[in-house]
């Protein structure tokens, strides 16, 4: 599927871009080229003594997807770009809201350009679940990003433009399980709320999810992983059972539960494989033919899908055990 393609990864230093990184090289042997398209030169370099230019089909270019003429020079004979770079941080997108805008909506904005300009085959964005329902910039920013690609896509059809949107990856830097494990210290976790649920997502489902969109994306859905829910209190027990955990209170700008779906989005939503195909309301298809074509089922309409009224659970047991399989620390 990968084989003999050039594919331009945006942010590609990340964890996300690291990992995908990795499981291509392993996966396809005649992969053409992957590039490298980030802002931060040490991160740069440092992934260049795990991945040398010399011992891989790999290119570093610096440059930012603000700059348009920058994007335009490397996109070129490029076949599928993965968008990943994004302002991600919360707190610093509500400090700075123009700033999260310039990068994560006129960005992409200006990769979707620079894509039809150089006849790039296909594209796949990387959202997140504050995208559902936005309480914050960058949620919202994340929102407009959904829908200038199932725009984009409507207005060409010669390019597939496909979201991914999940929340985020179980272990990853910032996320609960390193923030519990370095908090043990002080001989207590800090819980906002003793019912606060997230879902659970590994990076290498992360990388499933996007290869499923590359294989089986229409152009212009959004593609959400069905994943299992965990409670925080489950997640302090299974990495310190034995301490206090107190209860601090629910950040500004946080929610209660992890939502992927709205209600809203349900009316055009699928279930297809382990995943939930939201299908573009308005565009070149829609729900009906989805499901005529592929064999999909419709969501049921009205509902949400989150990481509270969800029907499966990790326990303690499994809690731990996936932090052992993550290799977390």
């Amino acid at each position: 599927m990968l084989n003999n393609k050039t594919i331009l990864i945006t942010g590609g230093t990340g964890s996300f871009g690291k990992a995908f990184v990795k499981y291509i090289f392993s996966q396809y042997t005649k992969i053409k080229k992957i590039i490298i398209f980030s802002r931060d030169e040490q991160k740069q370099h440092n992934m260049i003594s795990e991945f040398s230019s010399k011992e891989y089909p790999i290119k570093y270019l610096l440059g930012d997807v603000r700059d348009v003429q920058r994007l335009s020079e490397v996109s070129r004979g490029v076949d599928i770009i993965i968008h990943a770079a994004a302002m991600k941080h919360v707190p610093a997108s509500e400090q700075n809201p123009m700033e999260c805008i310039k990068t994560n909506i006129l960005g992409s904005q200006n990769i979707i350009n620079v894509a039809i300009l150089n006849n790039v085959e296909q594209i796949v964005a990387l959202s997140t679940d504050k995208a559902a329902s936005p309480i914050n910039v960058y949620g919202a920013s994340k929102l407009l990003l959904e829908k200038l690609f199932t725009f984009a896509n409507n207005e060409n059809p010669n390019i597939r433009c496909s979201v991914v949107r999940y929340g985020n990856i179980f272990g990853s830097k910032g996320s609960v399980v390193p923030f519990f494990l370095s908090k043990q210290k002080d001989g207590f976790l800090p819980i906002t709320s003793d019912k606060m649920t997230r879902f659970s997502i590994t990076i290498q489902e992360s990388i499933d999810l996007v290869m499923y969109a590359i294989e089986n994306g229409w152009g212009g859905e959004v593609i959400v992983p069905i994943a299992p829910s965990y409670r925080l209190p489950d997640v302090a027990t299974a990495i310190a059972p034995t301490i206090e955990h107190r209860i601090v209170g629910i950040r500004k700008g946080e929610k209660l539960h992890e939502v992927m779906v709205t209600e809203e989005e349900s009316y055009d939503t699928v279930r297809r494989d382990n995943f939930y195909i939201i299908c573009p309301s308005e565009g070149n298809w829609n729900r009906d033919e989805y499901c005529k074509k592929t064999g999909a089922t419709p969501m049921q309409d009205g509902v949400e899908y989150d990481s509270g009224s969800n029907d499966k659970w990790l326990s303690v047991k499994d809690i731990q055990k996936l932090i052992e399989d993550e290799e977390i620390m």
